[in-house]
């Protein structure tokens, strides 16, 4: 008899991964929506969600050119934040939830 495979329900990451089709977009988008008030910087994101640089600059530009993620730049850095003002961004958070 064969095993039925496991389920990706309670495993938010997994879960994303699946809807999104990659994992480095599923650990963004769980960083962001798990943390919608806070903003991160490039290398922020990087430490945090444990991708190396070159994913997570083209999901950063991707997610942003999705209207997704907002860009504040400064002198030094630029900072992205949950456009939490978009219906998307705040759907997207209602899935993290689902999914956890």
């Amino acid at each position: 008899m064969r095993e039925a495979p496991s389920s990706p329900a309670r495993d938010p990451e997994k879960w994303l991964s699946m809807l999104f089709g990659s994992g480095s977009r599923a650990r963004i988008v769980l960083l962001f929506c798990t943390h919608p008030e806070r903003e991160f910087y490039q290398r922020e994101v990087m430490y945090e969600t444990g991708l190396s640089l070159q994913p997570v600059q083209r999901e950063l530009a991707n997610l942003s050119r999705l209207g997704i993620l907002a860009a504040t730049r400064t002198k030094a850095r630029v900072y992205y934040r949950l456009d939490t003002s978009r219906s998307v961004s705040r759907s997207l958070i209602q899935l993290v939830e689902f999914a956890g």
